[in-house]
């Protein structure tokens, strides 16, 4: 499985794929398509941005 550290922090904070899709302006499919391979650096920082975002 691709993205380990990201899927255990996203479930670990009881978030949603389609919550984090919607904070990063994509749709929940698209970045379902995302998440399985590795994500590119710039592809993470947005992720974990909309992560922070969605926390606080």
């Amino acid at each position: 499985m691709k993205n380990i550290e990201l899927r255990q922090l996203i479930n670990n904070k009881s978030l949603k794929f389609y919550e984090i899709a919607r904070e990063i302006g994509i749709a929940p499919t698209t970045f379902t398509i995302w998440m399985r391979d590795e994500l590119t650096d710039d592809k993470k920082e947005k992720v974990m941005n909309a992560i922070d975002s969605l926390l606080n």
